[in-house]
């Protein structure tokens, strides 16, 4: 097989290589598993301050309550629904279902708007 006609890697982005819908989905799928581990990190500081008393508590809240500390919540939530969405999207694959790519790019496009409405609905219903 000559250089020309073997395959490239799929890491060659640039002039060689177009990212697709499903490589990027999938990469954002790990990226957003890594984020939900720190995220829930977060929430066990927030229990245990909880259970060590108000001062601790009080310190949580002020870390969780800044403008950071917001942020990072929102996309902890952000990556919660998305890896939601993801799932349920795995989900039917395993079943067989939508592997042609036009569906594919659809549910695609469904994770990731279900799971930024998802988002802020949440907010908008938690928000105080």
């Amino acid at each position: 097989m000559s250089a020309k006609q073997r395959p490239l890697s799929p890491f060659m982005i640039g002039p060689y290589y177009r990212p697709q819908m499903t490589s990027i989905l999938s990469i954002t799928h790990r990226a957003t598993g890594a984020g939900l581990v720190v995220g829930t990190l977060l929430l066990v500081y927030w229990l245990v301050a909880a259970a060590r008393g108000p001062e601790a508590f009080e310190h949580a809240q002020m870390v969780l309550g800044s403008k950071l500390g917001q942020l990072f919540l929102f996309l902890w939530t952000w990556a919660l629904f998305y890896h939601l969405a993801n799932g349920i999207r795995h989900l039917f694959w395993d079943a067989g279902h939508g592997f042609e790519m036009e569906k594919a790019t659809q549910s695609g496009w469904a994770v990731v708007w279900s799971s930024i409405i998802l988002t802020f609905l949440c907010w908008l219903i938690a928000a105080p």
